[in-house]
């Protein structure tokens, strides 16, 4: 199923690569470009024909048309993206949560004290509510140290290839790879075909993400940004390693991000999509800046073919950033609505 993900990425690109020459006066295929009836490809065609649509085409066009007062130069081109509830589904949990669960349960009985220590006894036992009834996020934390830190990092980036391959999501019994957003692939190839360089910017653990960037998304590893751990040094049998040690790096979420976006990438970016109050700020720096800027924000509201959720979920709030919006021209994504395909394959 990766395999017909990556054909459709592929797809999608040509599609928009051909909308982009037409728009540049390319001819279409079989068409001559004064002929009554040329008809030029649509980018988007998992996107119903709103208004977000269209914003979103309008901007690319602006920005990337010679002698357009909103032009961009190639340089300039950087579009951010957040990923968990952005690019692929975080509910009911991050999926990088659920893989540390999993993976406390392969490790538990290499510490048998676990089944006496909180909040490994409740996580053990599946008893989320225990997990997160006090110090939530400490607790979170501490599950996500004791999975990821003590290996190197090429062990950990094995251990995350193959659990990205195997693990199945129970709603929809597909791989998590496989339960990336069809529409939003589309919206990376259609800037990518523009000349835009495209970046993740997310609060998941960086290592984690370029386990399946690239073949997911098309994005290669150094344009993956994210939370991280601490590594050291080391000579294991003469071989030079990197060693996972179980301290936090970086928290790449709410106000971290445009700093990350800065010490990374060395640029504002003119384009930033998310889905939650994680990536307001993300927003608000990029939009900020001065000429064509574009804000997207991803709004779960169909309960039927993924999940409906906003300003009281405890994964992926959206609360303050969609009261920020309006304020700011951010243009809201109904998914319901503006969505006529989900997933890949569908």
């Amino acid at each position: 199923m990766i395999r017909l993900m990556d054909v459709a990425c592929r797809l999608s690109a040509c599609l928009a690569l051909a909308c982009a020459l037409a728009a540049c006066g390319s001819v279409p295929a079989g068409r001559d470009a004064g002929q009554p009836g040329a008809v030029a490809v649509d980018p988007l065609p998992s996107w119903n024909d709103t208004a977000q649509k269209k914003a979103i085409v309008d901007f690319v066009r602006k920005t990337t048309t010679a002698g357009s007062a909103d032009f961009v130069p190639p340089p300039e081109r950087i579009a951010v993206f957040d990923d968990d509830g952005t690019l692929w589904i975080e509910q009911p949990a991050y999926v990088q949560f659920v893989f540390a669960l999993q993976r406390l349960q392969a490790l538990a009985p290499q510490h048998p004290e676990w089944r006496s220590q909180e909040p490994y006894r409740s996580a053990l036992a599946g008893n989320m509510a225990g997990v997160f009834a006090k110090n939530g996020e400490a607790n979170a934390m501490k599950l996500i140290m004791a999975t990821h830190a003590g290996m190197s990092s090429d062990q950990f980036a094995v251990q995350a290839r193959d659990w990205l391959a195997s693990a199945r999501d129970k709603r929809f019994g597909r791989t998590y790879p496989e339960l990336v957003y069809q529409p939003m692939l589309e919206v990376l190839s259609y800037m990518r075909a523009n000349g835009f360089k495209t970046f993740i910017v997310s609060g998941g653990g960086v290592e984690f993400m370029r386990g399946f960037a690239e073949r997911a998304y098309g994005i290669p590893p150094e344009q993956v940004i994210g939370s991280s751990i601490k590594y050291q040094y080391t000579e294991v049998a003469g071989q030079p390693t990197l060693m996972r040690i179980g301290k936090v790096e970086n928290v790449d979420d709410g106000p971290g991000k445009p700093i990350t976006i800065q010490r990374v990438i060395g640029r504002r970016p003119v384009a930033a999509f998310g889905n939650s109050d994680g990536d307001l700020q993300m927003l608000r720096w990029t939009t900020s800046g001065k000429g064509a800027r574009l804000g997207v924000i991803i709004h779960h509201t169909d309960a039927a073919r993924e999940y409906a959720y906003d300003r009281t979920s405890k994964v992926g709030r959206l609360d303050k950033a969609l009261d920020a919006a309006p304020g700011n021209g951010w243009i809201v994504v109904d998914m319901k609505r503006d969505w006529n395909r989900m997933f890949p394959g569908n």
